[in-house]
């Protein structure tokens, strides 16, 4: 019983400085197809079997469409510093779209929309660029 009790005291003595990661409950949830609609992909396991199944098109190449073959689902991201006030949008063939506007500058990805049996593009806007991926 003492050696539980130090073992109880020591784990948490370790949680309180932070050394042991806790996983948050909101990065298990999980998904699949029109499930996924809206959600953040870095809170689900759909993020843990993301692929790039598209690069955009534009003169300036800032977007790629991941995909998640478990969760069924895709978003948009950009892969260039976009500045603050940049816009991210996905879409699939079934009219279930999100836009996102970015507030400060870096790396964004967009929410999911449903690509199961479906296509679905994203496209990035920043200043007067746009660039748009094919569609998966």
């Amino acid at each position: 019983m003492k050696h539980l009790a130090a073992v109880l005291l020591g784990t948490g003595a370790l949680l309180a400085s932070g050394l042991v990661a806790v996983p948050s409950a909101s990065a298990t949830i999980r998904c699949h197809g029109s499930s996924c609609n809206g959600l953040n992909p870095a809170r689900t396991t759909c993020a843990n079997d993301a692929r790039t199944v598209a690069e955009g098109s534009g003169p300036i190449t800032a977007m790629e469409l991941r995909y998640s073959p478990s969760c069924r689902a895709a978003w948009g991201r950009f892969v260039i510093n976009a500045p603050s006030g940049s816009k991210i949008q996905i879409k699939n063939a079934q009219g279930k779209g999100k836009q996102y506007t970015t507030y400060g500058s870096g790396r964004f990805f967009s929410v999911m929309v449903n690509d199961q049996d479906v296509k679905a593009w994203a496209c990035g806007m920043w200043g007067k660029n746009v660039d748009c991926t094919h569609s998966y």
